[in-house]
């Protein structure tokens, strides 16, 4: 029976092929274990046309889509700044108990870090590199809308963070950054943009205590120094319209003046009492030694002052200076001023010193990051596969070919009375209606618009 059998099947399988049809289940012999592998080789033809056909279509597919880059940033574990005594006890007993039981010592770990507050710096580095923050900055400096065609940040974002892998080693700590990009030396800048705005974020939202006391100080040293300017602005103002520059040296200078001009006064008077006992009042002598003293009762009138300019506190416009008279009123606004002013000033400078040891101390403190590996233009594309997409394209037409004709020839076996089939036959012929009428409206469409 089975050497009658293949004959049988070789002229049945020749006839189907030269009238270009696939023989129904029932025709083909009852090979139970390989009746669905007789009948994908008798419509061969067909699948290897539309495995050809895949296969040219996936190809084609596999060289349109873009070549893509990958360039990778590596970071180093940020250094964690040294705990206190506490947290050093806590983890001499952690490490204590690590002999003897390993969960006690995971504890007592658990617990001095949640006591201490201490995080991990590389899971805190790679969450601010997934921020909203740093991604619009990416986003706004390389101008990737326009690189992504998106008209919202919303849409850039996703594709920036699709492009982009940021993975943390839980043993070592390093941080990956892997970039991936159309263009490789793009991939390699947005690699590198990453550190740079890790560091600069790092610095912005510092919290350490060296930060908080220098952006007191910052806020401090401005209000002291418009303190300061006040201070000194109202101390000018006055010593300027006094004319007193200073009231200490400004009163020894006058009283010496004074008691010069009143030798000179004394000596004048007495030779002038000495001329009057020989000459007239009309000597010239005695004309020119009067005119002197005169002259020097005004000057020294001038510099102590009389009872009138004693409560005021202005000098006359006829004064250069104040007279001795007035400096101790002048000396008490005058030594105000000049004591708010010197005290602005050592406020300022203790300050701008405190200042600057804070900068210092900050930067100490805030986490600076370091590059292990750097980015660098990468020379090999990284997608797509083109091999995979060929080859998985083109197997998935094959079994779906497959799957067509062995669907066909079991619909094809099916009872016709079968509420299945019916089913099937009614829903595809109102598919077929469907389309017609699809099919129809769409070319009066077309007409109505040509004409």
């Amino acid at each position: 029976m089975a050497t009658n059998s293949v004959p049988q099947l070789q002229e049945l399988e020749v006839a189907a092929l030269d009238n270009g049809i696939t023989l129904p289940l029932t025709e083909v012999p009852r090979r139970n274990d390989f009746r669905w592998g007789w009948l994908l080789w008798l419509d061969r033809r067909l699948l290897g046309r539309w495995v050809v056909r895949g296969f040219v279509i996936f190809t084609a597919i596999a060289f349109l889509i873009p070549k893509e880059y990958e360039s990778t940033t590596r970071l180093m574990p940020p250094e964690s700044s040294s705990g206190s005594s506490l947290g050093s006890g806590l983890a001499m007993m952690a490490a204590m108990a690590g002999g003897h039981e390993g969960s006690l010592a995971g504890s007592l770990g658990g617990i001095a870090g949640d006591f201490l507050g201490k995080h991990d710096a590389g899971a805190v580095f790679t969450d601010m590199l997934r921020s909203r923050t740093v991604g619009d900055r990416m986003i706004a400096r390389f101008d990737l809308r326009k690189v992504y065609h998106t008209r919202y940040w919303e849409d850039a974002r996703k594709k920036l963070a699709e492009n982009t892998v940021i993975v943390e080693d839980r043993k070592s700590g390093v941080v990956t950054i892997t970039v991936t990009d159309r263009d490789p030396h793009r991939a390699a800048e947005l690699a590198e943009a990453y550190v740079e705005e890790l560091d600069r974020i790092a610095a912005e939202v510092n919290t350490s205590a060296a930060h908080r006391e220098r952006m007191f100080i910052e806020e401090r040293l401005k209000t002291v120094k418009h303190d300061l300017d006040v201070a000194s602005q109202n101390f000018s103002e006055y010593s300027s319209k006094n004319a007193t520059l200073d009231i200490k040296d400004q009163g020894k200078a006058m009283v010496e003046a004074a008691a010069i001009l009143r030798g000179q006064l004394i000596a004048g008077q007495s030779e002038l009492e000495g001329l009057h006992q020989i000459y007239t009042n009309n000597n010239v002598r005695v004309r020119a030694l009067q005119a002197r003293v005169d002259e020097l009762q005004r000057q020294l009138k001038k510099v102590g002052g009389d009872e009138s300019s004693a409560d005021s506190t202005t000098p006359k416009s006829s004064q250069e200076f104040p007279s001795i008279r007035q400096l101790p009123l002048l000396g008490v606004r005058w030594a105000d001023l000049y004591r708010q002013t010197k005290i602005q000033e050592t406020v300022y400078e203790l300050l701008t010193e405190q200042y600057e040891r804070a900068k210092v101390e900050e930067a100490k403190e805030t986490p600076v990051v370091k590059v292990l590996d750097m980015a660098v233009v990468p020379e090999k594309k990284s997608g797509p596969p083109r091999l995979l997409i060929i080859f998985l394209g083109t197997a998935l037409v094959l079994i779906a070919m497959s799957g067509w004709v062995l669907a066909k020839a079991a619909w094809q076996e099916m009872d016709p009375t079968d509420s299945r089939k019916q089913l099937g036959e009614e829903v595809s012929a109102k598919c077929v209606i469907f389309w017609q009428k699809a099919t129809l409206r769409l070319r009066v469409l077309r007409a109505k618009f040509r004409s």
